[in-house]
């Protein structure tokens, strides 16, 4: 990989951290976004001692959308040149966990569609103006098909899949690439105490990602074995998949 300027929303996460691990060897230059001031200055710390070349801070909670034309103005104005715009951050609630709590639901998808989509369309537009480089959105394969044990989330995803799919055709022509992964379980803090199938290491997504970012690549689901899963996911009958316990 070459040396790259690096925007990472959501930093903290286990899979953007690992991501940007990689990077960091190749003395990568990052703008680094989340919330909590202590543990953003842990990665940080770490992503200098791995090797990057620059790292920088911005304290934001991203579910304030009157904030994410300053995130881009930071970044753009602390990296010069994005290569490479990741948008990592989430929440994930088990549908049980909020069954009975429209305002939770509601707050899952604020947290993983609406900022998500406000953040991606507003870097998206950033890029263009620049006239290069790569937008990556974390999505998942839960978004494949609403779920009972997870459908808030879900729908969260799905949402997300479909907008940067419209994204990557407005802007395939333009010489900038959107890419959407699509990761099955990963053992995170996220996914803590949950026994959940296919489960993945951070480690085994992180070299995916990357690798799918130096290709160029549309898709990613990771680990691969999710894109055959979700194939036959999605030729299940309506009928019998609300039958399934899934």
């Amino acid at each position: 990989m070459s040396t790259k300027s690096i925007v990472i929303i959501g930093a903290t996460s286990a899979i953007a951290h690992g991501v940007a691990k990689l990077y960091a060897r190749d003395h990568a230059r990052f703008a680094l976004v989340a919330r909590n001031a202590a543990n953003l200055e842990v990665v940080a710390q770490d992503l200098r001692a791995r090797g990057a070349e620059h790292v920088s801070t911005f304290i934001a909670d991203l579910k304030d959308v009157a904030r994410h034309d300053e995130i881009v103005a930071y970044a753009v104005r602390d990296l010069g040149t994005m290569d490479v715009v990741i948008l990592a951050h989430g929440l994930l609630k088990e549908q049980h966990e909020i069954d009975n709590n429209a305002d939770a639901t509601l707050d899952v998808f604020e947290v993983n569609a609406n900022s998500m989509i406000s953040l991606a369309h507003r870097f998206g537009c950033a890029l263009e103006r620049q006239g290069s480089g790569s937008l990556v959105g974390l999505s998942s394969v839960a978004g494949e098909r609403g779920r009972r044990a997870l459908y808030a989330y879900g729908a969260a995803k799905s949402a997300v899949t479909a907008f940067l799919s419209g994204m990557r055709g407005r802007y395939l022509p333009l010489g900038i690439n959107v890419l959407t992964v699509k990761p099955g379980p990963v053992d995170t803090p996220m996914t803590k105490g949950r026994t959940l199938p296919l489960m993945a290491t951070v480690d085994t997504v992180a070299k995916d990602i990357a690798n799918a970012i130096e290709k160029r690549k549309h898709v990613l689901y990771t680990p691969g074995i999710w894109r055959i899963v979700m194939v036959v996911m999605r030729a299940i009958p309506e009928g019998i998949f609300q039958r399934l316990k899934i």
